[in-house]
């Protein structure tokens, strides 16, 4: 795809703080082509609770692009805020869910039409992030020239998804011209509703993690003795293990347990505060993870096993892996695709002698140069390279022949 015209519309809006793969998608579109990347849209009720607590926007780069509309150009790329607020409609039973869900769809397809027009965009290309509720309708409100759907999480999974999610997803995969995931298990999942579904893989910007450099140890780490257990990425429960986690620790208090990353109120309220060998160092920006991670003697992923992470990509792993490090993670059927690479157990009876194992493994050199060159072909520039392959097929009549 070259000298294309490309929307964007997902969850993540673009001063999005852990990042996303949306983010890093249109990074690496608009090095060949024009891409036009909506934040997502606020609703009522998120404004009300603002309101209720004295928040004020506090991005500049947000109150810029809401006055201008288009703002941000990063090469062939251009950030619009939609200024609208759309209607919080969750709550509703069916009939009227959807109802209200087109209005909403409508408000943000006249918004994003008038971006695409005084951007002089021209057959472009429709490409939603997994948000099967404001994008339900926007591949028939707008003429497009092709609409891709990405999928890369089981999010129908959550709490918030779970009323309308399950039907809403199956709708707009079925509406796709294309369904492209970032993961086998979640491309098959796709194939039930539409059968031109594909696994593109999972891309890691590496940018922020360089093995050859020495970084200068975290002062949160200078002073603690002994081997340094650490985990980098945000802290949900419906994620993590936090039964595994409070009895490995309390079995292994001579070890230090790291954190990195943000607590939602379930880890805050877990009896992992009491532990004084257990550190929580809050949200850190990417650029700041690789110091951290270079001074981990082991990196852990103590997923759960659960609707919500079967088939998920975590990108950590392969964070970790470019620094060489041992890896210890849960084993599940998609995890294994790491190996050799990691270290995997199987319940709380085997996390702490995995961990174990994975210690004798950070001495060796050669392993770790293996690791690192493993992580480097989980690039951004091969997954997105994978998509222009099966767009072309899409699209080519000569291409499908062959």
């Amino acid at each position: 795809m070259h000298g294309k015209n490309i929307v964007i519309v997902g969850l993540q809006s673009w001063d999005n703080e852990i990042g996303s793969n949306c983010i890093n998608i249109a990074k690496e579109f608009s090095k060949h082509n024009n891409v036009l990347y909506v934040n997502r849209a606020t609703d009522r009720a998120t404004v009300l609770k603002k309101l209720c607590k004295g928040v004020i926007e506090k991005t500049p780069a947000r109150k810029k692009s809401i006055k201008k509309s288009i703002s941000n150009p990063l090469q062939s790329l251009w950030v619009f805020d939609p200024p609208i607020v759309l209607e919080s409609v969750n709550l509703l039973p069916p009939f009227l869910f959807r109802v209200a869900n087109k209005y909403n769809n409508i408000r943000l397809a006249r918004a994003i039409k008038k971006a695409i027009d005084e951007l002089g965009f021209e057959n472009s290309i429709l490409f939603v992030d997994n948000d099967f509720f404001r994008a339900q309708y926007l591949s028939e409100l707008i003429r497009f020239d092709t609409f891709i759907y990405y999928i890369r999480d089981y999010i129908i999974t959550q709490p918030y998804f779970k009323k309308h999610g399950s039907l809403a997803e199956k709708q707009i995969m079925r509406k796709a011209d294309l369904v492209l995931a970032n993961s086998m298990s979640l491309s098959n999942y796709a194939k039930e509703f539409n059968p031109n579904s594909h696994d593109i893989g999972q891309g890691c910007d590496f940018s922020n993690f360089d093995y050859s450099l020495s970084y200068t140890k975290p002062i949160e780490l200078e002073k603690l003795v002994g081997p340094i257990i650490g985990y980098v990425g945000a802290l949900v429960h419906f994620r993590l293990d936090i039964e595994l986690l409070e009895k490995a620790i309390l079995e292994m208090p001579k070890w230090n347990w790291v954190f990195v990353g943000p607590e939602d109120d379930e880890f805050k309220r877990s009896r992992l505060h009491e532990y004084p060998n257990v550190f929580f160092l809050g949200s850190k920006q990417e650029n700041e993870l690789a110091p951290y991670i270079q001074y981990f003697d082991v990196c852990i992923n103590p997923q759960l096993v659960n609707e919500f992470t079967n088939g998920n990509y975590p990108r950590k792993i392969d964070e970790y892996l470019v620094m060489g490090k041992p890896v210890v993670a849960r084993a599940t059927e998609f995890m294994d695709m790491f190996l050799p690479y990691v270290h995997l157990y199987r319940g709380i009876h085997d996390f702490n002698d995995t961990i174990k194992l994975a210690l004798i493994d950070k001495a060796d050199p050669a392993k770790a140069e293996e690791k690192h060159q493993y992580a480097l072909s989980h690039s951004w520039e091969s997954s997105v390279s994978k998509l222009y392959h099966f767009y072309t097929l899409k699209n080519t009549p000569h291409a499908k022949q062959q």
